[in-house]
């Protein structure tokens, strides 16, 4: 088989990679936050950063993740304690900032400066403790790469969903920090952070008490 013939595998993969990224999760809803908040560079840099987490988990499962998770199973409950209490850590700030007045917070927010590499390892250190990343990775490599596949197939896939994922996660980052969706959020800022607290505890105590 040539690399083109793979053609078909690949294309209902990147398909497959796409709503995953675009649907909503902790890295998803935490992008959103970030633009809204801290602006559109803030936002790319924090999804710059999530795409690095991700080539992360791209690459180690084309290695043979899956095989070192059966091996080394207590890796996998580290890295979902780890991300739960940073989740959990998450919907602390979130509540807090709920919790606080409008007035006060968006004084904070816009005159607050965070580096922008600051930013982006907060999303790096978000997705490479996500497990559910894990899995994802795992079933687009086994989805993309048919048995006896090269792998130059694998580096066009991979290199792929970077890119997929770079342009949809970038996408919200411009759209959540455009002028009007940072007005409505500072009218709506409290049920806002309410609510992003609420799924960001929910999720991080899901990966807590997940069994192993």
């Amino acid at each position: 088989m040539s690399d083109s013939s793979y053609l078909s595998y690949l294309v209902v993969a990147w398909m497959a990679y796409f709503i995953a990224v675009a649907s909503p999760g902790p890295a998803v809803v935490a992008l959103i936050n970030t633009s809204m908040t801290r602006g559109r560079k803030a936002g790319v840099a924090f999804a710059t950063g999530i795409m690095a987490g991700s080539l992360v988990w791209a690459t180690l499962s084309a290695i043979g993740l899956a095989a070192v998770i059966a091996t080394y199973a207590e890796l996998l409950i580290i890295i979902r304690i780890a991300g739960g209490l940073y989740l959990l850590y998450l919907a602390y700030k979130a509540f807090r900032a709920a919790s606080s007045a409008n007035d006060a917070t968006m004084a904070q927010v816009s005159t607050t400066t965070e580096s922008l590499g600051r930013l982006y390892f907060k999303g790096f250190l978000l997705h490479v403790t996500n497990p559910k990343a894990i899995f994802v990775w795992i079933s687009m490599v086994s989805l993309a790469l048919p048995v006896g596949a090269p792998t130059s197939v694998m580096v066009i896939f991979i290199l792929g969903c970077q890119l997929i994922g770079l342009i949809t996660l970038n996408l919200m980052a411009l759209m959540f920090s455009a002028s009007a969706v940072v007005r409505g959020y500072g009218k709506a800022r409290r049920y806002i952070e309410g609510a992003m607290g609420a799924f960001f505890a929910f999720a991080g105590l899901k990966l807590l008490l997940l069994r192993a």
